[in-house]
Order: C-alpha cells, then structure tokens, then sequence
C-alpha cells in the first residue's frame, strides 16, 4: 500500500484566486454565488435532460446561506485528508453558481470526468459547462423538490446549513444521536413550557 501524497491546503482566498483564474479562462462569470444542500432543487423533468430525468435548479429564497458560510464549510473539510471540490453548476443572473464539496469519492476523479486537480492542495475543480441554471422562486417547487429515488450525483457531497449552524453553536458538527437528544430535549422543553 502506498503513503498519500503529501499535500498542503491553500488559504481560502487562494483557492477562490486560482478559481476565479480558471473560470475567467474558460469565459465563465467569476463573480460567485455559494450555495449549499439545501439550497439544491432536484425536479423532476418533464422531458429527460441526457437521459438523467431530472432538472437542476436552486434557491436561496427559503433557506439562504449565511454570509459566512463558505469560511466555515472550507476550515471544516480542511481538518480532514480528503479532496476538496470547487464545484460550478452554472449561470444565473451573471454569476456562477458554486458548491463546495469534499469527499474521498472525488480521489480517482481526474479531467476525464471533468475534474481539474490541484494534487499539492488535494483541491479539484469542476467548472461544467456554459450552462444557465435556474433559480427557483416558487416555494411549491422547492417544498415538493426531489429528495429521494434519484441517482447519486456529486452534489450528494456538499455541505449542510444545518452542519453549518451546528458549527457555529457547538463548534462541531453533531453526531446523529446528539441531534436526536438535543430534538427530544426540546420538544421536552415546550411540554413543559419551558422555552427551547
């Protein structure tokens, strides 16, 4: 078994730097606009795009990212070893629309599947293609969005804003049993009547 590469993450702003270079190379909008899982819109389509069934979309109307979301995603994935991603879904309103994702799944990811790797950082980035992508206003659509019964996808990976709260308040993401403890605790409170 080999030893990892060794590797050292680069500063957020230099990867939004190099990013940014990157984007501007291939005429895409450098101005960025971070969304996360939540923000996503899986729908299905009317008629088949590539076959896949579904369409892509997003909002930040319902569940908006806080402004310091992206710091807080980036030093969270890089306290660990794995890939990080800089991910364009495409164009809306003269921005690009971003994901940050991290996961091993994106190790043996190289150019072919449309990755550009950044090895010393262990960064990739997905530019995609010259696509516009939706932003949804309607709170039907979203509310009756796609959760399950799709293919996995890349997306899969992107940071929560619930995680990012979690961060915020305990300075950790929770593990699922204290997520549940902290619901029934609660959900106790307000029988009782005691604020939550």
């Amino acid at each position: 078994m080999s030893s990892p590469t060794p590797f050292n993450r680069p500063a957020l702003t230099e990867a939004l730097d190099a990013w940014k270079q990157l984007l501007a190379a291939r005429g895409f909008a450098t101005e960025l606009r971070w969304i996360f899982e939540e923000n996503l819109c899986f729908e299905k389509s009317r008629v088949p795009q590539g076959g896949s069934g579904f369409h892509l979309g997003f909002q930040t109307k319902f569940t908006p990212p806080p402004e310091d979301a992206l710091d807080i995603a980036f030093d969270h994935f890089c306290e660990a070893d794995k890939r990080i991603v800089l991910y364009r879904l495409g164009e809306s309103a003269g921005k690009s629309i971003c994901v940050l994702l991290s996961d091993p799944w994106f190790e043996n990811k190289g150019e072919a599947d449309g990755f550009l790797r950044r090895d010393e950082w262990r960064v990739s980035f997905h530019p995609g293609q010259k696509d516009e992508i939706e932003e949804i206003a309607d709170l039907g659509r979203w509310l009756r969005r796609v959760k399950h019964g799709r293919a996995f996808h890349d997306l899969d990976f992107s940071m929560t804003l619930a995680a990012i709260d979690e961060i915020k308040i305990h300075g950790r993401v929770l593990m699922p049993y204290e997520r549940f403890a902290s619901t029934m605790l609660n959900r106790l409170r307000r029988f009782l009547g005691q604020p939550a």
